[in-house]
């Protein structure tokens, strides 16, 4: 089929270059010109475990093309993707001006023939029937200086992505389901026919051997399952942070009090990782969302409410736990081990990293940071009062304690013995239960976790 993806943030550029890979032809539209040159070149303007050699075969194949010009990948594409940010405004509020200016662009730019408009952007309950207005306000600011009338014909889908940074691709060809919400038998037919080798696991990249659930809903609903699956999520990692918290006062350990509940089948041992909390671009962004659009329809989300605020107290344990070792943190130097808001990426959107960073400052310390992807591409030139090493080793050199942020797999078999001779106080404060106490205690660390 013939594909045509707006905007290539992790959603677009994952979805484009997987759907690629299943065989479809698909133009890739993006505003950034330096961008699209990087792509055109094979180049992934992002890191994500093996998207650039899945792009790099697509375009080897000629399954894959990339241009700033939205009116081509209209012309090209049975199905329109709107894959476009919409990150949280101040009040909690998305901002959707990025969809409303591609849903108004594609209208400008449909001439003939049917279109099925997916939303895969995270976008307010209710949006489905808006782009669809914004798509008619585009179709009819076009010129008809002959007088005809505009004969193109479209329906909306919203079809929500539920990908995980650092196994976005991974996700893609092996998703739990696929949500397709419309009230058109026509385009619900089409989307099915877009997802049917993944759904039918008939690539290399499938693991599973059953057939993919495939929910077809009201446009609404599916809106809602994206919202309502990660502020799920989100308010099961609050709430082991809360058990947790308890732990530690009451000499418990959240570790097998986690495993103990999670062998629960009704709740399950995944988002039970006590620790420093949830970010990144969708936790944060959508469980705000939820709880505005709750008040716009006057219902407050105590619960989702109560969720946010203990996330955001959470990153203040690791505060408490260096004062409890080291007293006053004025003077001290604090290492990070990682600064990504989760292993296998480079996004620091909202990560904990960046709230240590700020609330030891303000405290007097002397932050220092080691990340195996941000010390590598340099991103950590734009952050301020913070020192970003290019090795472990520096990172510990001089160091009053070291805080394991976040958890990338080299990070659990570094030379600690060696790393400690180096430090003014071998203090380890795990901010994920990550490590193994045992082996940093027997390499000379004081070691503590979240609740562990």
């Amino acid at each position: 089929m013939k594909v045509c993806v707006i905007g290539t943030g992790y959603v677009g550029l994952v979805t484009g270059a997987c759907l690629a890979r299943i065989g479809h032809h698909v133009i890739c539209v993006d505003n950034n010109e330096e961008k699209v040159k990087l792509m055109q070149r094979g180049q992934s303007p992002i890191y994500e475990p093996g998207l650039a050699e899945i792009l790099q075969d697509a375009i080897q194949k000629q399954t894959i093309e990339f241009t700033t010009d939205l009116g081509a990948g209209v012309a090209h594409g049975e199905i329109l993707f709107i894959a476009v940010g919409t990150p949280a405004l101040p009040s909690g509020e998305s901002d959707t001006r990025y969809v409303e200016a591609v849903a108004r662009g594609i209208g400008h730019h449909l001439h003939s023939g049917y279109r099925v408009i997916v939303n895969k952007s995270t976008v307010p309950i209710g949006s489905g029937d808006w782009v669809r207005m914004l798509v008619l306000d585009g179709m009819a600011e076009q010129p008809k200086a002959d007088g005809t009338v505009n004969g193109a014909q479209f329906d909306v889908v919203s079809n929500p992505e539920f990908l995980r940074e650092g196994s976005a691709v991974y996700d893609t060809f092996n998703p739990d389901r696929i949500v397709l919400g419309s009230n058109s038998p026509k385009a619900l037919e089409m989307m099915q026919e877009l997802y049917e080798p993944i759904v039918k696991y008939q690539y290399a990249e499938n693991k599973a051997e059953e057939p993919v659930p495939v929910v077809m809903t009201d446009l609404s609903s599916a809106e809602m399952v994206k919202y309502a699956s990660n502020a799920f999520l989100a308010t099961k990692i609050s709430f082991i942070n809360e058990v947790a918290n308890i732990c530690d006062r009451v000499g418990a350990n959240v570790v097998e009090v986690a495993k103990g509940i999670g062998l629960d089948s009704r709740i399950g041992t995944k988002f039970l990782q006590a620790g420093l909390g949830w970010g990144g671009s969708c936790f944060p962004k959508d469980v705000s969302a939820l709880i505005h659009t709750g008040l716009d329809y006057g219902y407050d989300a105590e619960l989702l409410k109560a969720a946010v605020n203990v996330n955001q107290r959470q990153r203040a344990i690791v505060i408490e736990k260096l004062q409890n070792v080291l007293k006053v943190l004025k003077g001290k130097t604090i290492g990070l081990l990682g600064l990504t808001f989760k292993p296998d990426t480079d996004d620091m959107r909202d990560a904990p990293a960046l709230a240590l960073v700020e609330q030891l400052t303000r405290l007097g310390a002397r932050v220092k940071a080691y990340d195996p992807l941000v010390s590598q591409n340099g991103v950590g030139h734009g952050l301020s009062n913070l020192i970003v090493e290019m090795d472990v080793e520096h990172l510990a050199d001089g160091c009053d304690a070291l805080v394991l942020v976040t958890e990338w797999a080299q990070f659990q078999t570094l030379d600690y013995q060696a790393m400690a001779g180096h430090m003014a106080h071998p203090v380890m404060i795990d901010g994920r239960n990550f490590l193994d106490k045992k082996t940093l205690e027997k390499a000379g660390f004081y070691y503590d976790g979240i609740g562990y």
